[in-house]
C-alpha cells in the first residue's frame, strides 16, 4: 500500500466518520435560528430603550446651545427615536419570519 491510498483511505475514514455524527440539516438550521431569536429578543430592546435615552440627553442638550446646533441635535434626538422604533418593530416582527424560514415555529 503506497502513500496515496493510504491518504486516501484516511480521508475516506475521516468523512465516513464525520457523516455518522451529523445533525440534522433542519435541526441545526432550527436551533440556529432560536438562537438568533433569543439573541434579538434579549438585546434589540435593551438597545432600543438606551436610544431613547440617548436621544432625550441629545435634545434636551441641544436646547441650550445656539440655534444651529439646536437644529443638529434635534435631527439627532429624531434619528435616535426612528432608530430605537425599527428596533422595537425587528423584535416584535423577527420571530414570525424566522418562523416562515423555518418552516415551524421557533421558540425564543
Amino acid at each position: 500500500m503506497n502513500s496515496k491510498t493510504a491518504l486516501y483511505a484516511f480521508v475516506l475514514s475521516l468523512l465516513l466518520l464525520n457523516i455518522a455524527f451529523a445533525q440534522d440539516p433542519t435541526t441545526r438550521l432550527k436551533s440556529a435560528l432560536e438562537s438568533l431569536c433569543g439573541g434579538l429578543k434579549e438585546l434589540v430592546p435593551i438597545a432600543a430603550m438606551l436610544m431613547v435615552l440617548l436621544a432625550a440627553v441629545i435634545y434636551a442638550t441641544g436646547q441650550m446651545m445656539g440655534a444651529e446646533t439646536r437644529a443638529r441635535a434635534n435631527v439627532w434626538a429624531t434619528s435616535c427615536l426612528t432608530g430605537a422604533l425599527i428596533g422595537i418593530l425587528i423584535s416584535v416582527i423577527a420571530p414570525a419570519i424566522l418562523s416562515i424560514i423555518a418552516g415551524e415555529t421557533v421558540a425564543c
